[in-house]
């Protein structure tokens, strides 16, 4: 069956394979902040997110997309019914523009910076996940072991968070957590004024039983 997930999956990966070989489909749909700025090229908040810098970006977002997308995409269509799969696209889209709106206010006149990947977007899937399976168990390879996830995903934030502030390597780290927590946000909100599931309220419960 061909999922919301596959489909942008499948999406992204031809994208990104086109831009490997064509420095010209790059330059068009890279986050490129003065040229928003100078040029109200405002699609390129989304366009960036269907582009990696080489195979190994694309595998690692992607494998990761998968493994949650298909999860939360199903979870979804349970607590939304049949708005599910428009708000799963809709999440996933205002995700790559909202991860990216502190980047933008700190480079908007930096004419060297340029950003691009799906991480924000696959962060708010992988948060999303997050909250409403608290008590799964996740790992980061190589490490032998999992944690719950509702300790995993503090830590993988302040993690962030450090790199970020140090300005580690060429990652937007501030991507990672602002998709991470748009992603909760937006399921708190839309679940608060759409559906009687309290997202919040299922995710302190299955913490506290974790314990008991």
């Amino acid at each position: 069956m061909l999922t919301i997930t596959l489909i942008i999956l499948l999406l992204t990966c031809v994208i990104s394979f086109s831009a490997f070989s064509n420095e010209k489909v790059i330059n068009d749909l890279i986050f490129y902040p003065t040229a928003i700025t100078n040029h109200n090229q405002w699609y390129r908040f989304i366009t960036c997110g269907f582009i990696h810098a080489d195979f190994m970006h694309l595998a690692f977002n992607m494998y990761t997309f998968y493994l949650f997308g298909g999860m939360v995409e199903e979870a979804f269509t349970m607590i939304y019914g049949e708005m599910g799969k428009a708000l799963y696209i809709i999440m996933y889209l205002t995700s790559l523009v909202v991860c990216l709106l502190p980047t933008y206010f700190a480079h908007r006149n930096n004419y060297y910076y340029r950003s691009l990947g799906a991480s924000g977007a696959v962060s708010a899937v992988i948060f999303i996940g997050i909250f409403l399976n608290p008590t799964m168990g996740m790992g980061i390879f190589p490490i032998p072991f999992h944690i719950p996830a509702f300790i995993f995903g503090p830590l993988y934030l302040g993690i962030s968070a450090y790199l970020a502030k140090k300005g580690h390597g060429n990652i937007n780290h501030s991507a990672h957590i602002w998709g991470a927590v748009y992603g909760i946000v937006f399921l708190a909100v839309t679940s608060q004024f759409l559906t009687e599931f309290r997202p919040v309220g299922r995710f302190v419960e299955e913490v506290t039983n974790y314990f008991r």
